[in-house]
């Protein structure tokens, strides 16, 4: 018999999507779910045949029967939540991103070591049909040697729940970093941020910041790659983009300007007018267990309900919510690292964290902290 693991999904607004795909994938048992709202709560059960429910996360964390928790919770609740579960010896996955302070990082990352428990940030664009194409190429040597790589997230964020607004927009950078670090395995050593623009006064008060758009360089460890992301939250005329560029000696691949256009993949040494190509990415469901594959193009919020925001101005993600799912539990199970790890999420988190702080001091380049490099803490 496949061994399980015991999970439960804390929040349930765009965490209610991995229920389904928990409930069936063949080693995982969904044992419980966790929301403050008692009515919604018991009206999620029913719906989905879940045997337990708790409205406390503390009281939650007390069930032995859980092996590990995955955090679909507001922000600022991240690191509280995802510490306080390494405390009482669950396994962690957690949405982006994963702290909103360098200290809090590194606390989960010290937890890990110490208890050897595994945690994962659940960052979708690593997981999206659009990256494991780009992936594929460069895995394949398609891409030639890789001579630079460019992301955005733009997105309106007026209308979101309270603790966005006026939320620095490098602070929400996971989406822009991580795939540009993934693609080639890097290390994120040191960063240069400006800041541009300004926000309207009221949005202003909660964090400090009045920068309406972030733009910031990376310099890979030990590579001679840079890379360079651009965010914006609010006051910023755009449709939602989420997006990477990657420039190979070969071929280079460039996001579609507006979503639902194909992607541009250039060949080099073509003729001019035969350089671009326009394509259509393949989706990835063949790499996941059968009875989860149908989860890269649909899910919870496809069933006529009330769509979440992150969906309706996230394009479903690019099919990444069962991949992610698979990878946690896959890693639990292997008794392996997941993809990415704390170091490697602590990372990824921390170039947004430094690079705002840059901004703050005019460009200043700030090195990533030690405990996110990799190997560091071993």
């Amino acid at each position: 018999m496949a061994k399980k693991i015991n999970i439960a999904i804390i929040g349930l607004g765009f965490g209610a999507e991995f229920i389904p795909i928990y409930q069936r994938h063949p080693n995982v048992n969904l044992v419980a779910v966790c929301q403050r709202d008692e009515k919604k709560l018991k009206s999620l059960q029913k719906a989905f045949g879940i045997p337990k429910g708790y409205t406390s996360y503390e009281e939650l964390l007390k069930d032995p029967e859980i092996d590990a928790v995955h955090i679909n919770t507001p922000i600022p609740d991240h690191a509280s939540q995802s510490i306080k579960a390494l405390k009482a010896g669950k396994h962690v996955a957690c949405t982006v991103p994963m702290a909103t302070s360098i200290k809090d990082c590194e606390k989960i990352v010290m937890l890990t070591q110490k208890t050897g428990l595994k945690y994962m940030m659940m960052e979708t664009v690593v997981y999206a049909r659009e990256y494991l194409y780009v992936k594929e190429l460069y895995d394949k040597g398609e891409l030639g040697k890789v001579q630079f790589m460019q992301a955005s997230h733009q997105q309106d964020m007026d209308g979101w729940p309270n603790y966005w607004p006026g939320l620095p927009p490098m602070w929400y950078a996971t989406h822009c970093v991580g795939p540009m670090l993934a693609l080639t395995d890097a290390v994120a050593e040191y960063v240069s941020c400006f800041g541009s623009g300004t926000i309207r006064e009221n949005l202003r008060k909660k964090y400090g910041s009045s920068f309406a758009v972030e733009t910031a360089h990376i310099k890979l460890k030990d590579s001679p790659i840079t890379a360079r992301i651009i965010r914006s939250l609010f006051d910023t005329a755009r449709q939602y983009r989420e997006s990477i560029d990657v420039y190979g000696s070969k071929k280079s691949f460039e996001w579609s300007l507006i979503e639902n256009e194909p992607h541009v993949l250039h060949t080099a040494k073509k003729p001019e007018h035969k350089i671009p190509q326009k394509v259509k990415v393949p989706d990835f469901a063949h790499r996941l267990p059968k009875a989860i594959r149908p989860f890269t193009t649909k899910g919870v919020y496809d069933l006529g309900k009330k769509t979440h925001l992150s969906f309706v101005q996230g394009a479903g993600h690019g099919g990444s919510h069962p991949h992610l799912a698979h990878e946690f539990i896959s890693a639990l199970i292997e008794d392996r690292d997941p993809y990415p790890n704390a170091v490697k999420s602590a990372n990824w988190t921390c170039v947004g964290l430094c690079a705002h702080q840059s901004a703050l001091a005019g460009g200043k380049r700030i090195n990533l902290p030690k405990f996110t490099l990799v190997g560091a803490l071993k």
